[in-house]
């Protein structure tokens, strides 16, 4: 099948982007200061990579169980595409600002080929969503461990109360939008504001068949395929328990006494901090500063959270460069 041009372009774009951003953060932490903390780190950095590698393995099995109905067969998706389709989305999400406004068109135009439009469209929005419910979940998880093992504070207890209505308020929301249709309703909303409102109505005009297919097969996963729903939920929660080796492998590096419960706050507090500055590419200065909040938590210095920040970022660097250059080489369907 001949690759449409739009798709090449995409493809081209984001491949420049990516080279430049790498090539910018590896100039902007220095060639020398990442060896220095790999030497560091020294063989611990290979489980921190691996621990990753598990992690992606355990979004695509979450993803794949949303693309694939048992009585469509054309929805049986090769599950290496499922996985570089994973990998590089999150790839081009890492180097792009505004996280998901990247790296969910790509696997868009990508998965198209295989199951059509409307299907692909529907698999990438309900994937964003339960990946963002797998992120709400672990951090309700991780309140009550903050509560156990963490010394009471008055930030402290502001910050589980936060979370605790964020959770109630995003569930809500959720509710009530998968009930009348995600991408319908967020477009009729858009649709009242001034200056993108006359363009968005025009979308909703033209397009509404294709938007009003994709609601349907939105609620058609929490309406007839609940299996499919709590499979996938399963496996994006176990993939953030799962990220949470990454902290635990650093602390045994570093020979600092933390045990899996305190890599799971830190990595629960510095999570939430991360992405409630979503708007910056890679997170630039946000993760750092949000480890650092979470280990001095627990009683550990500041430094050490810096010095997992650092670790985490080169981490992300060669998975962005496995994810681009996978992105470069995938045949055509």
């Amino acid at each position: 099948m001949i690759q449409p041009m739009g798709s090449k372009i995409y493809k081209v774009l984001f491949m420049l982007i990516g080279i430049g951003t790498l090539a910018y953060m590896i100039q902007a932490m220095g060639i020398d200061e990442i060896w220095n903390n790999l030497e560091n780190i020294g063989w611990w950095f290979l489980p921190v990579l691996g621990s990753w590698a598990v992690l992606y393995w355990m979004n695509a099995m979450a993803f794949k169980a949303i693309i694939e109905e048992p009585e469509l067969p054309q929805t049986d998706v090769p599950f290496w595409k499922v996985l570089q389709l994973t990998i590089s989305g999150y790839a081009i999400n890492y180097i792009t600002p505004f996280v998901a406004l990247g790296g969910e068109p790509y696997r868009i135009i990508e998965l198209k080929k295989y199951v059509g439009g409307s299907k692909a469209g529907s698999s990438v929005l309900l994937y964003g969503v339960m990946h963002i419910l797998s992120h709400i979940l672990f951090w309700v998880a991780s309140v009550f461990l903050i509560l156990w093992f963490v010394p009471a504070s008055t930030m402290v207890n502001v910050a589980c109360a936060a979370i605790f209505v964020m959770a109630i308020i995003c569930t809500w929301l959720f509710t009530k939008f998968y009930k009348k249709g995600i991408t319908v309703s967020l477009l009729k909303a858009l649709s009242k504001l001034p200056l993108v409102g006359k363009k968005v109505n025009h979308l909703l005009e033209t397009k509404y068949e294709t938007l009003n297919d994709v609601d349907q097969q939105v609620k058609n996963l929490f309406q007839n395929r609940r299996d499919r729903f709590y499979k996938a939920l399963f496996w994006e929660f176990v993939a953030r328990v799962v990220g949470c080796f990454e902290i635990y492998f650093i602390g045994l590096a570093l020979d600092i006494n933390i045990d899996f419960v305190d890599a799971m706050i830190i990595s629960s507090g510095s999570s939430l901090f991360a992405n409630l500055v979503f708007f910056f590419p890679m997170q630039l200065g946000t993760r750092e500063g949000g480890l650092a909040m979470a280990v001095m938590s627990i009683g550990l210095p500041a430094k050490v959270g810096i010095f997992m920040g650092v670790v985490t970022r080169i981490r992300e660097i060669v998975w962005i460069m496995i994810g681009l250059g996978w992105m470069s080489l995938v045949k055509k369907k």
